[in-house]
């Protein structure tokens, strides 16, 4: 790759990572276009949209490489938000930036890029591709801090052999540092949080124009009333805050969510997250990258520590059976990501 100029449209969402992307990409002699790819945003919420354009345009000029605009306002909206708003309809925790990157980063932009004379696509993820004859691994990025490789587990064997990820070999304070040797006009840029269409506002908050909000009861253990809260589908299991806790207590110790009913709009809470050990799960939409070795570990969380599993599977859907530890229960709708060392080796969606 190194040694073959190729033509690669990168994703430029006007942070560092990807401004570095391209800068490594364009210093390796690559045809490089740089693209900002417009994401659908609700009405309700401040636009600010056209500022990380203006910042990637000016990295693009900084560069001196041509710039495009992408619309994927209408993939993102149908596969990213009405998922997830109709997942948490259903009770269910969805992981929007998996299907972001599915359908949206390594989906339209790709098949947009590939149709206009792309040989690759690139992003300033960190993680890593290594092509094997022509077998394409998914790596963790070297900065185990930043590691993205748990959003990135659907991606496919076609994908993968036209995605490059530049600085998933780098940790992220010498990417700032290089950034700031370039010139880059990102180079001291915060790192974004959360989902990116969402702005400063909460996930309850963004919901709450979609599926209303219903007052509910906060139960104990024993199904004693103990407080309110805004509707049992707003909550996960292992959630700490957004519930009113009503009784008089001395000394009140922390409580989590350790369960929650539709049907009768409440929420249970306990001193301590909910753990289970051996516990099985159902995975669905299955997407194995590679072949799976006997040792397997899994996350149910972004930066959650990786335990080990067994799985079976058949077709679509597999069986993941949690071996011998003492880990929170995690919602349905979650991603199961599955590793073998640095390796991952792709996944499933939680069914519990």
């Amino acid at each position: 790759m190194k040694n073959t100029p190729k033509t690669v449209y990168v994703g430029l969402s006007g942070g560092v990572d990807s401004s570095v992307a391209a800068y490594r990409l364009k210093k390796q002699g690559h045809t490089v276009v740089g693209v900002f790819i417009k994401v659908w945003q609700p009405e309700f919420l401040t636009c600010n949209w056209e500022m990380e354009r203006l910042d990637a345009m000016r990295v693009a000029a900084h560069l001196k490489i041509p710039f495009l605009t992408f619309d994927a306002e209408a993939a993102y909206k149908q596969k990213v938000a009405d998922y997830m708003i109709d997942e948490y309809r259903r009770g269910r925790i969805p992981n929007p930036d998996v299907m972001c990157n599915t359908h949206v980063k390594f989906g339209v932009f790709l098949d947009f890029a590939l149709q206009d004379g792309a040989d690759f696509v690139a992003t300033g993820h960190y993680a890593r591709v290594q092509n094997r004859k022509g077998q394409y691994d998914l790596l963790r990025g070297v900065d185990t801090e930043k590691d993205q490789s748990y959003f990135l587990w659907m991606l496919d064997q076609e994908q993968l052999a036209h995605t490059l990820f530049p600085v998933g070999d780098t940790k992220k304070r010498h990417i700032r540092e290089e950034a700031a040797r370039a010139g880059l006009p990102t180079s001291d840029k915060p790192d974004s949080q959360g989902v990116c269409f969402l702005g400063e506002i909460d996930m309850k908050e963004f919901l709450s124009h979609y599926v209303p909000q219903q007052t509910g009861d906060v139960l104990n253990e024993r199904g004693v009333v103990v407080g309110t809260h805004d509707g049992a589908l707003f909550y996960t299991l292992g959630q700490r805050h957004g519930f009113t806790i009503t009784t008089h207590e001395t000394r009140r110790e922390p409580r989590y969510v350790i369960g929650k009913n539709l049907d009768a709009n409440t929420i249970t809470v306990g001193n301590a997250p909910v753990k289970r050990e051996g516990q099985t799960y159902t995975l669905a939409q299955c997407n194995f990258i590679g072949e799976l070795t006997e040792t397997l570990f899994a996350q149910f969380r972004y930066r959650q520590k990786p335990f080990a599993v067994t799985l079976t599977h058949d077709g679509g859907r597999a069986m993941l059976t949690v071996q011998d530890t003492d880990i929170e229960a995690a919602p349905s709708g979650q991603s199961a990501v599955l590793y073998a060392g640095e390796r991952c080796l792709g996944g499933g969606i939680l069914e519990t």
